[in-house]
């Protein structure tokens, strides 16, 4: 399937999805290591990822020539705690592949501000070739929930407030046990930053994503639902399985 420039693949099971996208980033990363001595990747964190992480983690991939970058973090959760996005990279990537280095978005880091400052300067320093994502329940990428999308947003790491939606989800995906725990603030990559990466592999299971999904693909491309603009990225790739296509099967893109 096809959405103005976004390519759709749909696979049975969370296993397909998840197996096909990691050997196509792997092969997107063998090309790119032939022309270029280091690749730089933004990789998302949540449990939508797991099956292409641990897929990932099987193949023959040159780590030792990968930069590798996280796209969002909570604000002011503990130092190690476990629901923090660096922690769940660390224990189903970074710390499992030997990786050549890997660049962190600090939550406790006592300026913000500088914070943003910092992770956009590291960006700039190695711009991103790759970033693989997902797409939230509320439509968001990264932490870029409605209320705060911005598709030319002049920054590249900015401090959110959290939609209650988007809260909400980390809850219903077992992150957190009650809403309350959950962060109201956190840092992310823009819009913009995301999509300047020259490859975007989006994959997105489950049955909870499909309203999400469906918007994506027929939805006016606004802020109001940010997902929409995979559809102008040149070079961008949206992994379903059956659950999270559900919403697809009555409509022809």
């Amino acid at each position: 399937m096809q959405a103005d420039n976004l390519q759709v693949l749909i696979y049975e099971t969370r296993s397909q999805m998840g197996t096909a996208a990691a050997a196509q980033v792997a092969d997107r990363i063998h090309k790119l290591l032939g022309v270029q001595p280091f690749v730089n990747i933004i990789f998302a964190a949540a449990p939508s990822q797991n099956e292409f992480l641990s897929a990932i983690r099987q193949l023959p991939v040159d780590w030792s020539r990968i930069r590798g970058f996280h796209m969002d973090e909570y604000i002011g959760l503990d130092r190690g705690a476990v629901q923090a996005f660096g922690h769940f990279l660390r224990e189903n990537l970074f710390d499992l592949v030997p990786i050549r280095e890997v660049y962190y978005l600090d939550g406790n880091a006592t300026s913000w501000q500088e914070e943003c400052r910092r992770y956009s300067g590291l960006l700039e320093q190695f711009p991103p070739d790759i970033v693989c994502m997902g797409i939230g329940e509320n439509g968001h990428i990264a932490f870029n929930d409605p209320p705060v999308a911005d598709f030319r947003d002049p920054a590249t790491v900015k401090v959110v407030v959290l939609d209650a939606a988007c809260r909400q989800q980390q809850v219903n995906d077992g992150c957190f046990p009650i809403l309350e725990a959950v962060p109201e603030r956190a840092l992310t990559l823009t819009i913009p930053a995301l999509m300047a990466a020259r490859w975007v592999f989006c994959i997105v299971p489950g049955k909870s994503k499909a309203t999400a999904v469906f918007n994506t693909l027929y939805k006016d491309i606004k802020e109001e639902y940010p997902a929409t603009i995979l559809r102008r990225h040149p070079q961008a790739i949206l992994y379903l399985d059956q659950l999270s296509s559900a919403n697809l099967q009555k409509h022809a893109l």
